[in-house]
């Protein structure tokens, strides 16, 4: 699994709103694990969250257009 798939799945989240959505509507961590994983990007839940607790608020808004959206993955 990777940490570089983790920062890729986040910067897409930001800047590809269907995606999003798609995401966002999954209600079971299996779930959205299974559709990342789809998605190509392997990577784990705890891989995201590593990330997500890594990058700053500019390093989002940079990566985001200005946009910061916290995602549940439990």
């Amino acid at each position: 699994m990777s940490l570089d798939h983790a920062r890729l799945f986040i910067v897409r989240t930001k800047s590809d709103a269907a995606f999003r959505d798609r995401y966002t509507a999954i209600d079971t961590a299996p779930a959205r694990l299974a559709f990342i994983q789809g998605e190509g990007f392997q990577c784990t839940d705890a891989e995201i969250k590593e990330v997500m607790g890594e990058l700053s608020d500019e390093d989002l808004d940079s990566a985001a257009g200005g946009q910061y959206n916290h995602f549940n993955l439990t």
